[in-house]
């Protein structure tokens, strides 16, 4: 099986390295690495270039945001089973990779997903938030559940069949589109119990209150757009359940 590994950047310098290095450290053997960079002005490109041998495909250009160039990696991905990986995190271990294809391979799964931590952005051995996803349920989306996105690998034929990424939202389009795959297409994902992503802290929709409330707002437009409608507790419980992570970060 073919996996094509996706990471977005844009004046990620501080960053990348750390993400390229922790993706061509991987011990599976048919990988495709594929970068896409929305016109960086700092030197994230000259990192890019100096291991642009083992990377499979580069393009950096002006685009719309994180999820268009999400979108535009998604286009150029000839892998059968599809990661993303942003240019501030890190694969846990070499064996991501391994561990998630053999998953999907013996479940039958046509998506896939494990666990995540938080860690600090100068400091990626100390974990600030531990993310423990669980066993996907039938109806977990109505209980304000998600999978963590970066994690999230899904089959090429899931895009193609049910779309990319939705630039009308800023910062819940990971949210929608998973939603849209397994709430409301019913693509059942498997569960690998162990923590394969190192996220650095920071997330735009959790920097402030204002922030949140933008990003709950986006919440309930990815619930409508697809026709389906939360629970009356939903868009609750899906932000009150991160200080559950900050309780579980020293597992």
């Amino acid at each position: 099986m073919k996996v094509s590994i996706i990471t977005i950047s844009y004046n990620s310098a501080t960053t990348i390295e750390d993400t390229i290095r922790s993706v061509l450290s991987q011990d599976y053997p048919d990988l495709e690495y594929i970068i896409v960079d929305g016109n960086s002005s700092d030197g994230t490109l000259g990192i890019v270039k100096r291991y642009q041998s083992s990377i499979a495909q580069f393009i950096s250009e002006p685009d719309k945001g994180i999820y268009d160039g999400m979108n535009k990696g998604l286009k150029m991905a000839s892998g059968e089973l599809i990661g993303i990986l942003n240019s501030d995190d890190i694969y846990e271990d070499p064996k991501v990779i391994s561990d998630m294809v053999k998953l999907v391979e013996s479940s039958k799964c046509m998506a896939a997903y494990a666990d995540l931590v938080y860690v600090d952005r100068q400091d990626t051995s100390k974990i600030t938030r531990y993310w423990k996803s669980g066993a996907y349920k039938k109806g977990a989306f109505l209980k304000g559940w998600m999978p963590p996105h970066p994690t999230f690998f899904v089959r090429k034929s899931v895009y193609d069949r049910y779309g990319y990424f939705n630039l009308l939202l800023k910062s819940a389009a990971d949210y929608e589109i998973m939603l849209r795959f397994i709430h409301k297409h019913g693509i059942e994902p498997a569960y690998l119990p162990r923590v394969i992503t190192r996220m650095r802290a920071g997330g735009q929709s959790n920097l402030s209150i204002k922030n949140r409330i933008k990003a709950n707002r986006e919440d309930r437009e990815a619930w409508r757009i697809n026709g389906l409608k939360p629970g009356l507790f939903t868009l609750i419980r899906k932000p009150l359940s991160k200080i559950l992570q900050f309780m579980k970060k020293g597992r």
